[in-house]
């Protein structure tokens, strides 16, 4: 078994929408929150926006293992079969 690998470059192209919606909730919910009760009116929003974009990077990063594991080896065109 090979052991694949993905490019932060990679993840970086598949996230950067999310990441800028990530930014945007946090923004959002710091400026929305009062004066006094910054930390108490957006620590919950902010966090859970948090585990959404977590959650999306991970499944982004396990779609690009997927990816590489049925497209064709660069490094090797032979199969196992013609060995």
């Amino acid at each position: 078994m090979t052991t694949q690998r993905i490019t932060k470059e990679q993840l970086k192209a598949k996230l950067s929408t999310d990441y800028d919606a990530l930014l945007a909730k946090i923004a959002d919910a710091i400026n929305k929150a009062q004066l006094g009760h910054i930390i108490d009116q957006s620590e919950e929003l902010v966090r859970d926006a948090n585990a959404q974009f977590r959650e999306r990077a991970y499944q982004e990063a396990i779609s690009l293992l997927d990816e590489r594991a049925f497209s064709p080896s660069k490094d090797n065109g032979s199969t196992e079969m013609e060995k």
